[in-house]
Formats: structure tokens, C-alpha cells, sequence
């Protein structure tokens, strides 16, 4: 099994999800969290024209855990559906799990994903 964690932006969640749905990729958690990337954040001119550094912007954490076989089939989905080709577009990674249990029946493993 692998936990995919995505950080896309916040207005690509739900063409993300609906795509991962249309796969039949349904169990995902979301965070809002605040980042910056290679470009450092962005720069905003006031209304005085003095220039506001933003360099934490908003994203959001997508968490899946899959099957190892569905890893390429998701990392897929997330990047056309997320990507814009802009920079800020987020990142993924890829984490090994060692076990899943649903609390409901007690499942392991594969069974529980």
C-alpha cells in the first residue's frame, strides 16, 4: 500500500476529486495548509504602491491510500486534473504504509483500503 499526498491548489479540488471519483478512487482527506515552493510567494502592489511580499500561499493537502498497483493510475488523475502549468501547480509524494485497519470490521491490509 502507499499514502499519496498531493499539494495542489485549492480551486483544483473538486475537478480532482471528481476525476479520481470517475476512476473509482473514492476514499481521499483534505487539509487547507500554507506553503511556497521554488517561487518564493508572490508580490502584491498596495494601493500606496508599496509592495507586499506573500511567500506562505494558500493550499491544499489531498491523502489517499492505495493499492501499490493503482499508484501510476492516480498520479495520473491528480496531475491532469491539478496541473495549469503555471508554477504553484503543488507537488506529490509518495509514502510507503505498512498496514490499514478499518475500525468498522477490523479488515487489514488490502481489504481495508
Amino acid at each position: 500500500m502507499k499514502k499519496v499526498e498531493a499539494i495542489i491548489r485549492p480551486e483544483k479540488l473538486t475537478i480532482v476529486k471528481d476525476s479520481l471519483g470517475d476512476a473509482g478512487f473514492y476514499g481521499l482527506n483534505t487539509t487547507q495548509v500554507t506553503g511556497r515552493g521554488g517561487q518564493r510567494g508572490i508580490v502584491h502592489t498596495g494601493r500606496a504602491g508599496q509592495s507586499i511580499v506573500v511567500d506562505m500561499l494558500p493550499k491544499l493537502k489531498l491523502e489517499m491510500v492505495i493499492n501499490d498497483s493503482d499508484v501510476e493510475a492516480v498520479i495520473d488523475i491528480i496531475i491532469q486534473s491539478a496541473r495549469t502549468g503555471e508554477i504553484g501547480d503543488g507537488k506529490i509524494f509518495i509514502h510507503p504504509v505498512e498496514d490499514t485497519i478499518r475500525v468498522r470490521t477490523g479488515e487489514r491490509g488490502n481489504a481495508a483500503v
